[in-house]
């Protein structure tokens, strides 16, 4: 079921680091209104981290800045929820691929959407009062930290399904109201990789 949370501090933090350090590898929204909606990630048919020059300030509309907004911040705790496992002992091996393979796809995209709101002189920050469905509260991320083992393996499929489910309905948005060719282009990419990757989680916990 998607709740929607507030943006964890924890993920804030992880995504001002990431703007201050350039985004070397990945790590960690839409508007309470119209975009709800985390991560995306990479399975081989995940999208390929975009790779256009940042749009001319005129190349975009208010849809297009708030999904990069919103998506970066998303992005960011799923690389922080893919990193939390990572860590962990005892997770089966098909669990700590998919993670890996998030973690890949999602801190390129980050990049690539910091540059095209710097690119359109808009800010990289979400603006605040925004929530985001699919986001975990600190609860769940202390609750996801703090689990091990097969726990742990369930717990993270869980809560990524519904992670990625935000990100699907986000993205969606996008291609409705967006108008920067690149965003819509990713958006579409995120929603083909994310709603394949809900179906192999979701065989994955069942099969735990």
């Amino acid at each position: 079921m998607k709740t929607k949370k507030l943006l964890p501090l924890s993920a804030v933090a992880l995504v001002a680091s990431l703007a201050l350090a350039g985004c070397s590898t990945g790590t960690p929204g839409s508007s309470g209104t119209s975009m709800p909606g985390m991560d995306h990630g990479n399975m081989g048919s995940s999208s390929a981290p975009a790779q256009s020059a940042p749009a001319s300030a005129g190349d975009h509309n208010a849809a297009d800045a708030m999904f990069a907004q919103a998506m970066i911040p998303h992005h960011a705790q799923a690389v922080e929820m893919s990193g939390m496992i990572l860590a962990k002992q005892d997770i089966p091996a098909q669990v700590s691929a998919l993670a890996t393979r998030i973690k890949d796809a999602q801190g390129p995209e980050i990049e690539t959407m910091t540059d095209w709101l710097k690119g359109w002189n808009e800010s990289t920050m979400m603006p605040s009062g925004h929530s985001m469905d699919g986001m975990m509260s600190d609860d769940d991320m202390a609750k996801l930290d703090a689990a091990q083992g097969t726990e742990a393996a369930k717990l993270f499929l869980s809560q990524m399904i519904a992670h990625h489910r935000g990100a699907v309905a986000m993205a969606e948005t996008q291609t409705r109201e967006g108008k920067n060719t690149d965003a819509v282009k990713l958006a579409k990419e995120i929603i083909t990789a994310q709603e394949a990757e809900i179906k192999e989680m979701e065989q994955l916990l069942a099969g735990l």
